[in-house]
Formats: C-alpha cells, sequence, structure tokens
C-alpha cells in the first residue's frame, strides 16, 4: 500500500516562496502519476499541477503557471511543489496524490474523487 506524507507548508507574505515536499513510502513512485491539490475553507479540492509517471508530461493550472513547479524524484521517492510569488489566494491546505492506472493528466487533476492515494495534507497560509 503506498503512504504519503506531506510538510514544508507554512505561513508567508504575499510574494514569497515554499517548497512543498510529499515523501512515499510502501511503493516506489516509478509507476505512478502524481499530482498536488489544494483546497480552501468553503471551496472543493482542486488540481493544481500533476506530472506523470515517467515525467514526461506535466499539467498546471492557469491560475499557478508560471509560478508553481512539480517535480518528481523517483530515485528518492520524493515529490515536491515549489510556488514561487505566493498570493493570498493560494491559501489552501495542500495535499500530494498518487494513480497508478495510468490515466490522463487531465483526469488526474481534474477528478480529484478518482485518485486512490492521497496524504493528510500540509496547511499553506499567504497573508501579510
Amino acid at each position: 500500500q503506498l503512504q504519503l506524507v506531506e510538510s514544508g507548508g507554512g505561513t508567508v507574505q504575499p510574494g514569497g516562496s515554499l517548497k512543498l515536499s510529499c515523501a512515499a513510502s510502501g511503493r516506489t513512485l516509478d509507476y505512478y502519476a502524481i499530482g498536488w491539490f489544494r483546497q480552501a475553507p468553503g471551496k472543493e479540492r482542486e488540481g493544481v499541477s500533476c506530472k506523470s509517471s515517467r515525467g514526461g508530461s506535466t499539467y498546471y493550472a492557469d491560475s499557478v503557471k508560471g509560478r508553481f513547479t512539480i517535480s518528481k524524484d523517483n530515485a528518492k521517492n520524493m515529490v515536491y511543489l515549489q510556488m514561487n510569488s505566493l498570493k493570498p489566494e493560494d491559501t489552501a491546505v495542500y495535499y500530494c496524490a498518487a494513480d497508478e492506472s495510468g490515466t490522463s493528466l487531465s483526469n488526474l487533476c481534474g477528478l480529484p474523487e478518482r485518485v486512490p492515494y492521497w496524504g493528510q495534507g500540509t496547511q499553506v497560509t499567504v497573508s501579510s
């Protein structure tokens, strides 16, 4: 069973940066597509960025393009989300998730209810 644990959340001022990490255990991430999702209070969970199992394809939500970068280190079994130029609207609980079904990135990021493996989440607050 794949287990995911996020870390790196915190409070940062607008314009600042944070790097989220997701440590996987139980199985190797080699064959898993991975994604970062977020959920703000009163809003639905949304896909922020997703990456294919081999890393050849990447998806970013329009709201984070040019500011966030997803990366996957299969050797370390780690997933990262570098977040720059943070805005107050980026405030949310951020979740790492994984899927081994071979689904498309648009499905992975667009249909979080279908993603089987989730971390517990880490809070990101952007505030002055």
